[in-house]
């Protein structure tokens, strides 16, 4: 873990120039990323950015990703304006950014978002993927909401629920065996109570030698050994998706 006196030091990613296939639009009060498939579909996944923000051109390419396989995929600014965070900023501050940008706080903007899927995208069947910040969101809302038929939490996870493990619908888990910010133990004992508490379908998968943010903020051409785990993960992610939508 670093220092109070260090940066959070986080791997931001290599694709600092990708630019994105789709197009910002205003959703009520929250702005969004928006990018459609080529034919017509009532299916739709929520994206939800992690700790850098809905702009961020890694979590984009994954909406185009998920859009590119048949959904209308929407990556909300789920910080509301507020100022992501960004690779200079230090681990001594987090706690006080995070006060007003609390993962477990998304019901209302979900719910605006839902709501535009369904009026303006005519999606029948929604949901969810996250990384990081989004991925605990989507462990909160797959508890919460049951409009959400199904959600990917990838290296996130409630940690501060009393319960957290009675799922509405199939939830699917992914981490890095090498991730500094979530240590297999905690892995081990999700994994564990959800066996014993979880009555949908789930599922936990620890990717070998992966560090945090290998699913989204990794180019799959800088590290011959990363490649097949990133390639695994991000079809996996689209296998439960199709699987449940």
């Amino acid at each position: 873990m670093t220092s109070d006196a260090q940066p959070f030091l986080y791997d931001i990613g290599k694709r600092t120039g990708y630019v994105g296939l789709g197009h910002e639009e205003q959703v009520e009060h929250i702005k969004a990323y928006v990018c459609k498939p080529s034919s017509v579909t009532d299916r739709a996944v929520i994206v939800i950015h992690d700790i850098y923000g809905w702009q961020f051109p890694d979590i984009r390419y994954i909406s185009d990703l998920v859009a590119a396989e048949g959904y209308v995929a929407i990556c909300p600014d789920f910080f509301l304006g507020k100022k992501p965070w960004t690779s200079t900023d230090h681990w001594a501050e987090f706690r006080d950014w995070l006060k007003d940008r609390d993962p477990t706080k998304v019901d209302r903007d979900a719910d605006v978002v839902l709501k535009y899927l369904k009026e303006h995208c005519s999606a029948k069947k929604i949901g969810v993927i996250g990384f990081c910040w989004g991925g605990m969101a989507v462990h909160h809302l797959m508890l919460k909401n049951p409009e959400l038929k199904t959600g990917v939490a990838i290296y996130g996870v409630i940690k501060y629920f009393e319960d957290r493990y009675s799922l509405l619908h199939p939830t699917f888990f992914i981490f890095g065996e090498n991730d500094d910010y979530i240590p297999l133990e905690q892995v081990t004992l999700l994994e564990q109570k959800l066996k014993q508490h979880c009555k949908v379908y789930y599922r936990v998968k620890i990717y070998p030698g992966q560090t945090h943010g290998f699913v989204h903020r990794k180019r799959e051409d800088m590290n011959p050994q990363d490649k097949p785990y990133i390639e695994e993960a991000r079809k996996d992610m689209l296998n439960w998706l199709n699987k449940y939508l």
